[in-house]
């Protein structure tokens, strides 16, 4: 019953969230956070499925609510904290690829990627449909140059990670960027063989650091319900 299906996003949300609890079935305004996930991704219409990987019948049902699909629940040893984030896309796209749903391209989409732009995941799939690249991933730069970085040592010291650049002026640094939190498109093929995510036969799509925002703990959240208004508000 699914055939010939190119475009897939799956989303992968467990259960376990210590430090913000249930945050992914957690209200953000008016909806569970990763209702506003599912929205933006099916009315961006680029995919031909949107899938839920969760251990969680609740968030399996919520998720159905807003019209993702939840094929299957998780298996344990892909659930908690310790399993990454390739581990669980790798299943689901096995999965996928075995029942009937064909992908081409699959999508990671974190739940918690609740700033996300349509623009940017177009610039995602066009970058990979070149077929250059196994991944093509968000990233944004540090709001910190970490050349200036730190470390406290055993005994309370600080230790300079990078102490022949720390005099150098801020504008003299080069660009260093991190993963963003909130996409990575990647080859059927990929998934299901290479696990290295980020490395040399992976592009960026730069995000503005003011448009990201991780959720990991009430600060994050907060953070981001304050750029989510205003991004509604720029919107309207």
């Amino acid at each position: 019953m699914f055939k010939n299906s190119i475009k897939i996003a799956i989303i992968p949300a467990r259960s376990g969230s210590k430090r913000v609890p249930k945050k992914n079935i957690k209200f953000f305004f008016s909806k569970p956070l990763i209702a506003h996930t599912i929205i933006k991704l099916r009315k961006s219409k680029i995919f031909d499925h949107v899938i839920v990987s969760t251990d969680s019948k609740k968030i399996a049902s919520i998720s159905k609510k807003y019209g993702a699909e939840v094929p299957f629940l998780r298996p344990k040893n892909l659930s908690g904290d310790k399993p990454g984030t390739f581990q669980v896309i790798k299943h689901a796209t096995n999965w996928l690829n075995k029942n009937g749903f064909c992908p081409e391209f699959v999508c990671c989409v974190y739940p918690t990627a609740v700033l996300l732009q349509t623009k940017d995941l177009k610039y995602g799939l066009k970058a990979i449909k070149t077929k250059k690249w196994n991944y093509v991933i968000s990233a944004t730069t540090f709001e910190h140059p970490i050349f200036r970085s730190f470390k406290k040592t055993t005994k309370g010291k600080i230790k300079l990670i990078y102490p022949k650049k720390v005099e150098k002026s801020t504008q003299n640094f080069e660009n260093v960027y991190h993963d963003a939190g909130q996409f990575y498109w990647g080859k059927k093929e990929s998934w299901l063989k290479r696990s290295k995510i980020i490395g040399p036969r992976s592009k960026m799509i730069p995000i503005p650091r003011w448009r990201t925002q991780d959720i990991d703990t009430m600060d994050d959240w907060e953070k981001a319900k304050i750029i989510f208004q205003l991004l509604k508000n720029k919107n309207k």
